[in-house]
């Protein structure tokens, strides 16, 4: 079984398309939410991700973005962004990003997996760190192996005998289409981030998911994968729609 796991395209298209052109042949396709906010082309993404038909967990962006909840927790240009992704949403996609499941989300083809956009505890916590990962990781009735998103940082963590480590990912070269496979101890428990499409934040510019894969008893194992993709052109289309500049600017900065 080959799963493929995306998130938090935050409504770049460039980015997406890219990875869409690079993505490994896979059997079932979750995305971890955030499909929304902060990028320009919410509508176009929006009309991707539905095509895909992949099972998908609501992100706090598609709450936002759609009215759901109000920006109280936003940042001013996280809140400045959701309002104009309000007022240029289509009306089917506004419906649809409502409609998305609030996490965990579990599917009976893929045992022993759980996907999450903040956390298992909360949709909007952060797992940023050790205490928070180890404590979400020991609630009992959840899975061994748990997929989120929300930070935009690729990697995560592994739970095993009492003690907590960080998943960092290397990769080769910072240049390319690129690859860095984990294999997973049977005897530990993971919380996996495939990182962010649409807005990294560890330094690497690059489009970044996951694909997780599993074979009878075999050790699964996850490869991470980061996408170079157009960035003049997403900057060009957020300045072109009034959007704040640091929106753009980060953009190559991987921040």
């Amino acid at each position: 079984m080959r799963l493929l796991v995306l998130s938090d395209i935050h409504a770049n298209l460039e980015a997406m398309e890219a990875c869409l052109a690079a993505l490994p042949a896979h059997d079932v396709l979750v995305n971890l939410g955030d499909v929304v906010g902060y990028n320009a082309s919410p509508n176009e993404v929006c009309e991707r991700v539905r095509a895909m038909g992949s099972s998908i967990v609501r992100g706090n962006h598609d709450r936002a973005c759609s009215g759901l909840t109000d920006m109280a927790e936003f940042n001013l240009i996280a809140a400045m962004s959701a309002q104009w992704t309000q007022t240029v949403l289509a009306p089917e996609n506004l419906a649809w990003l409502r409609a998305l499941p609030r996490g965990p989300l579990r599917s009976g083809e893929l045992a022993g997996i759980e996907f999450v956009h903040g956390s298992p505890r909360d949709e909007d916590e952060y797992l940023l760190g050790a205490s928070a990962a180890a404590a979400n990781l020991r609630m009992p009735g959840h899975a061994d192996t748990i997929f989120f998103g929300h930070t935009h940082l690729q990697g995560g963590f592994a739970y095993g005998d009492g003690r907590i480590r960080p998943i960092t990912p290397v990769f080769p070269t910072d240049e390319g289409i690129v690859e860095f496979t984990l294999p997973l101890a049977q005897r530990e428990r993971y919380l996996i981030n495939p990182g962010s499409i649409g807005q990294p934040r560890d330094g690497d510019w690059r489009a970044a998911f996951a694909l997780y894969e599993r074979e009878g008893d075999a050790p699964a194992q996850v490869t991470f994968y980061r996408v170079p993709y157009d960035v003049a052109e997403t900057q060009r289309r957020i300045t072109s729609a009034g959007l704040p500049e640091r929106l753009a600017t980060r953009l190559k900065l991987g921040r």
